[in-house]
This record gives C-alpha cells, sequence and structure tokens, in this order.
C-alpha cells in the first residue's frame, strides 16, 4: 500500500529475506509455498543461556507446539540438548508459515544460533522432520529450487528422496536424517 494505493509487488521473497549481505548465526532461509506461490522466507533464532529453572521458548510467525517437538527430536535423535537454554525463534518480515516442510530450516537456525555457526548465505533450506529424525520429502520441491535459484541462491538442504528437476545452477544437498544433517552442516552431534 502506497500513498497512490496498491501497488504491486514484482519478488514477495524479497519483502521477508532481511539484509543478508554478510551471514549471521542463527539464520536460515526456508524456501516455502504459500498457497500455489514459491515464497522464500528467513527464519532468525537466538539461543542464550537461562537464569529461569524453566527456560523461555517464544515464537513469532510459526507453531510454538511444533519449535516443542524440533528441540525434542534434535536431543532424542541428535544428541544435541537444549535444556538451560532460551530459544527465541522468529520469522522476518511478519509472514506466518505453517507448512511441516519448514522444520528442517527451523532445525538448521535453531542449530546455527546454539554452535554459533553461520549457514552459508547462498543456501537454502527446507524439509519434514519425522519424530524419528528422518528428513521426509515435500510437495513442489522442485518449485521452491527454482525460486530459490531465481533469486541467486545456489545451493539446497533437502530431504534424500527430494525430486528436484534440473535446476540449472542450483546444487542439491541431500540428507537422509537429521542426526546426518547436524553432524556434516555443524559437525554436532
Amino acid at each position: 500500500m502506497t500513498g497512490r494505493g496498491l501497488a504491486e509487488v514484482a519478488n514477495p521473497s524479497a519483502l521477508f529475506l532481511s539484509d543478508r549481505d554478510a551471514p549471521a548465526p542463527g539464520s536460515a532461509v526456508f524456501a516455502g509455498i504459500e498457497g500455489t506461490r514459491p515464497v522464500l522466507v528467513e527464519f532468525q533464532a537466538l539461543v542464550a543461556p537461562s537464569s529461569l529453572a524453566q527456560p523461555r521458548r517464544s515464537v513469532l510467525g510459526w507453531d510454538a507446539g511444533r519449535l516443542a517437538m524440533i528441540l525434542a527430536v534434535l536431543e532424542a535423535r541428535a544428541g544435541i540438548p537444549f535444556a538451560g537454554l532460551d530459544v527465541y525463534l522468529n520469522t522476518a518480515g511478519g509472514m506466518r508459515v505453517t507448512e511441516p516442510a519448514a522444520d528442517l530450516a527451523v532445525a538448521a537456525a535453531l542449530l546455527s544460533a546454539r554452535e554459533d555457526v553461520a549457514v552459508p548465505r547462498e543456501t537454502v533450506i527446507f524439509g519434514e522432520i519425522s519424530l524419528s529424525g528422518s528428513l521426509r520429502p515435500v510437495a513442489q520441491a522442485e518449485n521452491r529450487l527454482k525460486e530459490a535459484a531465481k533469486l541467486g541462491f545456489t545451493s539446497a538442504i533437502a530431504p534424500a528422496k527430494t525430486k528436484p528437476g534440473a535446476i540449472r545452477g542450483m546444487r542439491l544437498d541431500a540428507k537422509a536424517d537429521l542426526a546426518a544433517f547436524v553432524g556434516e552442516i555443524f559437525g554436532a552431534g
């Protein structure tokens, strides 16, 4: 909305990506689908020591129950504890993300913040995490990857059974489970 009325937004994904000049710990870009359109959204996480008996869990733009599940799976299946740590999670730009395909990007943002290691700036992430710690492929992988490539991203991390099609300039790093993702990307677990 402008002073002259509604104005077309040529690239909605740009609205949900913050200043991404330098990679920052706690940030991960999710290649999502909103309705029928692929949209890239940045998840931001902060993990800090807690002085409280019950550490704080604050979430904006995503489901708090899903965050609790991801934290439990990270601890049980990948050996990464979040006990005694406050966890803050936010979606940049105020977008509300509801699809389970965001699980892996949220885990990446949390681990990036916890380990103080930035996810490479040119990488997008998507995939559903099961309670067993395996990574499940998601619908419309090719559309997600095309949108990411259009915005200059050159690599993607996704579940092993993802069928990406041929996307020029995009490298797919397929992971079978959460433990492999944690070990290879963050050297933790």
